[in-house]
């Protein structure tokens, strides 16, 4: 009976196996490194937008991702969450968080369905907030963003934030 590969680690470490639970570790969800700021107001004019979504393992422009977002009101709290991600800052990704839940008094793209959401809900980007995202801190990978949502996002975001003309539609 094939018993997979935790099964198997289990049985060749014997006695000596104790479940993080059991040890008392409790991981700690990911958190952004201290000296480079998961979230921050930035300045549009820096920023290059592109779409160039490639499921790679590597978080890229046009991609919705997870990653850990602080709350606005407690930086030092926060969870989880998709982001799609419309541009590079630097070395920085940018991107905007996305929600479930419609909201009449803030600001919002709407962006459809996608694997991101495993209960199949339709999603709305949070334009009113701007995110600078650490791509070693992106956790994994969601899906793609169709580009006419892309372009939707971007020209939402220049359009409450100010900037740059919104990219092309041609993927």
């Amino acid at each position: 009976m094939s018993r997979g590969l935790f099964g198997r680690m289990r049985d060749a470490l014997g006695g000596r196996w104790r479940s993080a639970k059991q040890a008392g570790v409790v991981p700690a969800p990911p958190r952004p490194a201290a000296q480079i700021p998961a979230s921050a107001d930035i300045d549009l004019d820096g920023v290059r937008f592109e779409y160039s979504p490639c499921l790679d393992g590597d978080p890229d422009p046009g991609e919705v991702v997870w990653t850990w977002v602080p709350y606005e009101d407690d930086p030092t709290q926060g969870k989880d969450r998709p982001v799609a991600i419309i541009g590079r800052h630097g070395r920085m990704l940018v991107g905007v968080a996305l929600t479930s839940k419609r909201k009449d008094n803030e600001q919002q793209v709407a962006v459809g369905t996608g694997p991101w959401d495993r209960e199949g809900r339709s999603s709305y980007a949070k334009i009113e907030r701007v995110l600078d995202v650490d791509p070693y801190q992106v956790r994994r990978e969601g899906a793609v963003l169709r580009a006419a949502h892309f372009a939707d996002v971007v020209a939402g975001v220049q359009r409450v934030h100010g900037g740059r003309p919104a990219p092309r539609r041609d993927h």
